[in-house]
């Protein structure tokens, strides 16, 4: 089969595709036949980084969407030919990028069937985080103030529909021409995060989700009495804790899963992709996401469909 992987750390040059046996389900895992794999910030992070995963080589890519192949011993959830996403292992190495995955069953939940491999494919990890965060860790209940920025983004477009969700009166950032498509969402306002002063007339929030680095002080300071900064990224755990706040780290949560499909079903969460590429140009997949400009999701297939 098929893998990304990386030698040294570095830019996206580093990503290469090699052949590697197909992986082998062990006692309570699947072996998943992977349709769709969801591009993330970190995973550029640690191909330049390393992070958890240390030195190369490895392969990154924390969620997928695919079709159930074999099950270890053990397994009662998933029989083959199930199609599931999730989130396996993070933040260790899952190896996300590549036509097989291995991964415990109960990081794992049945594909929602309203949304596509590549829409499931890019759910699980942003979808966890905007869940975990939201309801979790802020406890968001309705009528408070929710303020995301990067509205428009992987985790954010996610969380502007889960707080909707939730009944909250939410508050987003984003470049200008994506602002009619935040609103779609269900954002009550939107900032042109571009604006020197975006926050400036930002006031008594309940929740700031710190989806973009470097901005604690200017989201601390739209907080009310009460209110929860939440940061996403470890540059800004010291500066959250600072200010008050928490740093989350998303973890694999076969029950998130299950709440995430329950909105999809409902009509009231769904994923947009904004492109999708074959596994050869996951380089290109990067370099546009680190480029900061990513409607919702990237996603990577095993191959194109050309028909």
């Amino acid at each position: 089969m098929r893998r990304v992987t990386q030698n040294v750390l570095g830019d996206a040059s580093v990503l290469r595709v090699v052949e590697v046996d197909v992986p082998v389900p062990g006692p309570t895992e699947i072996l998943v036949e992977v349709h769709a794999a969801g591009v993330n910030p970190v995973d550029w992070k640690v191909r330049a980084g390393g992070g958890v995963l240390g030195t190369p080589p490895f392969t990154v890519g924390w969620e997928l969407s695919g079709v159930v192949a074999a099950t270890g011993a053990g397994v009662t959830r998933f029989a083959v030919g199930d199609e599931v996403f999730g989130m396996p292992r993070f933040p260790g190495e899952a190896a996300a990028y590549a036509e097989y995955v291995t991964g415990p069953a109960r990081q794992f939940a049945l594909k929602p069937l309203n949304l596509s491999h590549e829409q499931a494919g890019g759910l699980a990890l942003a979808g966890l985080t905007a869940w975990q965060v939201l309801v979790e860790t802020a406890g968001v209940l309705e009528g408070q103030r929710v303020l995301i920025p990067a509205a428009a983004g992987g985790v954010g477009h996610l969380a502007v529909q889960i707080a909707k969700a939730r009944g909250a009166y939410v508050i987003g950032t984003a470049s200008a021409p994506k602002h009619d498509f935040v609103r779609s969402l269900g954002a009550d306002e939107v900032h042109d995060h571009r604006q020197a002063d975006v926050y400036g007339s930002v006031k008594d929030v309940d929740v700031a989700v710190a989806t973009v680095a470097g901005q604690i002080p200017q989201l601390a300071a739209t907080l009310g009495p009460e209110g929860a900064l939440i940061a996403l990224n470890g540059a800004d755990a010291e500066a959250a804790t600072g200010a008050g706040g928490v740093f989350l780290l998303a973890e694999p949560d076969r029950a998130g899963l299950e709440h995430l499909t329950a909105l999809v079903l409902d009509g009231r969460l769904t994923v947009h992709v904004d492109r999708v590429f074959p596994l050869d140009q996951a380089a290109r997949a990067h370099e546009l996401g680190e480029q900061g400009h990513t409607t919702g999701k990237l996603v990577l297939v095993p191959q194109l469909d050309t028909a």
